[in-house]
């Protein structure tokens, strides 16, 4: 049975997810060069898919007096 897709989140799709299909994989592998066409698709070594951490913003008002600021030294 499947899901309506009135229920189906959109983000779900875009989160980070530990575990890669096998053709994303070979294309981790291509792009470290530790996989080349021809070799065995079964028995992949192991790839690591580490999520990216983002610099936290600074809060909106530190963000607007550092504007004010140089807005006033011209």
């Amino acid at each position: 049975m499947s899901i309506d897709s009135s229920l189906k989140i959109k983000s779900a799709l875009t989160r980070h997810r530990n575990v890669l299909s096998r053709a994303e994989r070979i294309d981790k592998l291509v792009e470290e060069e530790r996989w080349s066409e021809g070799d065995l698709v079964t028995g992949l070594p192991k790839v690591s898919n580490r999520k990216a951490r983002t610099a936290k913003k600074a809060p909106k008002e530190e963000v607007a007096a550092d504007e004010e600021k140089a807005t006033t030294d011209e």
